[in-house]
């Protein structure tokens, strides 16, 4: 599984269109193959600050997904909207060693 964070700076009029294209577009991203989750959050303390947080099954579904005609849509549209450039990047849940004596 990978885990997709993007966060994403807005000028603060620009908050709610984002957010209707947040709310257009959700259904069909997490329709797309290998999405497993999304979700939206704000930051706490700058309230024109988003992250997406996203589960993949793979990269390969991922980028599936970005070069979909639907993110060929989203991206694009999301993009005019910010104050800052984006922050993205993908993890993987650790693994960790058995812990000695185990």
């Amino acid at each position: 599984m990978l885990i997709r964070i993007v966060r994403l700076t807005f000028a603060p009029e620009h908050v709610p269109a984002f957010l209707r294209i947040f709310q257009d577009s959700e259904a069909q991203i997490r329709q797309m193959p290998g999405c497993r989750h999304l979700e939206l959050w704000q930051d706490a303390d700058d309230p024109h600050v988003y992250c997406t947080h996203s589960h993949w099954e793979s990269a390969e579904a991922l980028n599936a997904y970005r070069r979909s005609a639907l993110f060929g849509q989203v991206w694009p549209a999301t993009k005019a909207l910010f104050a800052a450039p984006p922050l993205a990047f993908s993890v993987r849940p650790a693994e960790l060693p058995a812990p000695a004596g185990a």
